[in-house]
């Protein structure tokens, strides 16, 4: 079992930065594929962003092409904690961000076992 809890989210201006911080308890966190999502009103919850265990101490990322640039998703397996650097914050961003968590290398929100609560990001132009 894995309980994930997001901070960090805000109200910024566009251009500003941000960073969420998705907190995960579990002793075999560092293994977990780990994704965030954003929902914004009225639309599907879309993928983010995803760090995925490949071996040993290493890990991929992979972006979704809107942020790519900008956001940049890391992990400090010490504490338990993913991170979403977000840079160059535009309007669209603004949405509910989710991480989440499965021991599959997915990014299909449906796949994942374990969510967060969300952490609201707002982003003025």
């Amino acid at each position: 079992q894995v309980q994930l809890v997001e901070s960090g989210g805000g109200l910024v201006q566009a251009g500003g930065s941000l960073r969420l911080s998705c907190a995960a308890s579990g002793r075999t966190f560092s293994r977990y594929t780990v994704g965030w999502f954003r929902q914004a009103p009225g639309k599907e919850r879309e993928f983010v962003a995803v760090i995925r265990w490949s071996g040993g101490i290493r890990y991929n990322a992979d972006y979704t092409d809107s942020v790519k640039g900008r956001f940049t998703i890391s992990r400090d397996n010490t504490k338990n904690t993913v991170y979403l650097q977000m840079n160059s914050l535009k309007p669209e961003d603004t949405a509910v961000y989710y991480c989440a968590a499965d021991l599959s290398a997915t990014t299909r929100s449906e796949e994942y076992n374990y969510w967060g609560q969300g952490t609201q990001v707002t982003v003025s132009s």
